[in-house]
């Protein structure tokens, strides 16, 4: 490996630009450990600054790795030579980035000619907190807005609380963004508390459940993070805080929660995509979350919307045994994909996080799980891999509305199932 080590060295002040002309994203396929150990090697040469979209983890299951056009023919004749099959899936990042960005533009001229917004399209931050202040203001019987704490950079967690009235009620936790790149969850949530709040009377499913649950929804769980993809970085995936003792920026937040924190499948490296930090719970983001869990004591159900891969997963990621309600969990994610894919006929895969995708320690919904909340899933929504984290504005909605029959199934099941 040391001669990709040498040849990185030279190519690391390319990235510093932040676009990816000519960067591609490859699937890479590895068909045995060894392979999958020398994809490893190759994650860990942090001066190629490969990004991987998807981790390397078991023979057999695909790989995305961004690789910089700079070190592109270095890396294909690595994977050549060692005879580990790959495709490319994106053949310029570059150009899919300079679509979105004027896609958007469109959009942002668009709005500001008839004064409304569009659900159909990604926003930058301060225009989603000003959709969601319009839900509660169209809503105010319904929707609160609720803060729950400051992001690094002190901006405001926000959620907005549905609720029929009562007190202390059993309630169900959603949230998105987490990882800042994931623009189709940030947009998929919007879409779904704006659903929410114009359903509720009209959709019987929903009703019943509203008059018995209250649900709180964080569409932005990671707005500094979210925030830099739209300026600085499209790809970045961390949260924004400064790691003492090192140049690197950020923590994966979702490698970040006490749950078999530090373990397989997150990083120690701070320069990683996958850096857990420093201590569980170090991400503030992290922390007002655990927070708000703890202090409101009656959480049913606990729910994160991550892209992409179209799966529906349930604990344990941070090990490989399954929870002692794996079969009640694994009927539920079954029932609920099964009503996402009756629209438009989306395939997903579901079962525990370690053997449908990787083993991660750290995640959100093994805390939720092991701290006491049966009912704790993860969607990743689409695409399987041809646009990534690129997926275009037009799937915006058509992957709303899916996850939304996902969604209404699962807590229909917990308000008929509670425990």
């Amino acid at each position: 490996m040391r001669w990709i080590l040498l040849f990185g060295a030279l190519i690391g002040v390319v990235w510093g630009t932040r676009t990816f002309v000519g960067d591609q994203v490859l699937r890479v396929e590895p068909c045995n450990e060894e392979q999958v150990d020398l994809l490893k090697q190759l994650e860990a040469q942090e001066t190629l600054r490969l990004d991987f979209w998807h981790f390397p983890s078991y023979p057999d299951r695909p790989v995305d790795v961004q690789v910089p056009f700079a070190c592109l023919q270095t890396v294909k004749v690595f994977l050549e030579s060692h005879h580990v099959k790959y495709s490319v899936l994106i053949e310029d990042v570059q150009a899919k980035v300079v679509e979105e960005t004027r896609e958007m533009e469109r959009n942002q001229r668009s709005e500001r000619s008839r004064s409304s917004f569009n659900f159909a399209a990604y926003h930058p931050l301060e225009s989603i907190y000003k959709a969601m202040d319009d839900i509660v203001a169209q809503y105010p019987q319904l929707v609160s807005k609720v803060q729950i704490g400051e992001s690094y950079e002190k901006r405001p967690l926000n959620v907005l609380k549905f609720s029929t009235g009562g007190t202390n009620r059993p309630a169900i936790w959603i949230d998105a963004g987490i990882h800042a790149r994931e623009w189709v969850t940030q947009a998929t949530a919007l879409w779904t508390a704006n659903q929410i709040a114009c359903d509720y009377g009209e959709d019987p499913v929903l009703t019943s459940v509203l008059n018995a649950m209250d649900i709180f929804l964080l569409p932005v769980a990671n707005p500094d993070g979210y925030v830099f993809s739209h300026t600085n970085n499209r790809m970045w995936r961390k949260t924004r805080s400064k790691v003492a003792g090192s140049s690197c920026i950020g923590v994966d937040p979702n490698r970040n929660w006490d749950a078999g924190f530090g373990g397989p499948g997150a990083s120690s490296n701070p320069c990683s995509d996958s850096y857990h930090g420093p201590s569980a719970n170090s991400e503030v983001e992290v922390r007002s979350i655990v927070d708000f869990i703890k202090n409101h004591g009656n959480v049913k159900a606990f729910i994160s919307i991550h892209s992409y891969s179209q799966l529906m997963m349930y604990p344990y990621g941070y090990k490989c045994s399954n929870p002692k309600d794996s079969k009640e969990l694994d009927e539920v994610v079954k029932a609920a994909t099964s009503a996402l894919t009756s629209l438009y006929g989306t395939k997903y895969k579901v079962g525990p996080i370690c053997s449908v995708i990787y083993q991660a320690s750290g995640g959100s919904i093994d805390w939720s799980y092991d701290y006491g909340i049966k009912y704790s899933f993860a969607f990743e929504l689409r695409d399987t891999g041809r646009n990534g984290f690129l997926l275009p504005a037009n799937q915006i909605i058509p992957t709303a509305e899916e996850t939304w029959l996902g969604l209404k199934t699962t807590m229909e099941y917990v308000r008929d199932h509670p425990y």
